[in-house]
């Protein structure tokens, strides 16, 4: 499995930004996998926030960060990241990096992934003050 490190977290002021960074290392690439980026907010699921296909093409996201979260990649730097604007206090949790486990493939498949499922990084933590 790929290693992945998230960094970018912090804390923020309501309608403020943030940039979250998914740094793939242990001398595997993501280039050639769907990735995501998930969340958890203290005493709920972790929930699907946004993904990528592995050529960058597609992109899907959860309803409520539609038009405020940006998912991208950069499959030179073996990096994708999360721009976060128009932050709410319901963005507040610990956002989780994620790689499919299987090749070439869209950002529809990774949506509904479990936690057994593919790579994933430890988190950064968010947190939105209003």
């Amino acid at each position: 499995q790929v290693q992945l490190v998230e960094s970018g977290g912090g804390l923020v002021q309501a309608g403020g930004s943030l940039r979250l960074t998914c740094a793939a290392s242990g001398g595997r690439t993501i280039a050639t996998y769907a990735m995501g980026w998930f969340r958890q907010a203290p005493g709920k699921e972790r929930e699907f926030v946004a993904a990528i296909g592995w050529r960058g093409v597609s992109t899907d996201y959860a309803d409520s960060v539609k038009g405020r979260l940006t998912i991208s990649r950069d499959n030179a730097k073996n990096t994708v990241y999360l721009q976060m604007n128009s932050l709410q206090a319901e963005d507040t949790a610990v956002y989780y990096c994620h790689s499919d486990a299987s090749k070439f493939r869209p950002s529809t498949v990774v949506a509904g992934q479990s936690r057994d499922f593919g790579s994933w990084g430890q988190g950064t933590q968010v947190t939105v003050s209003s």
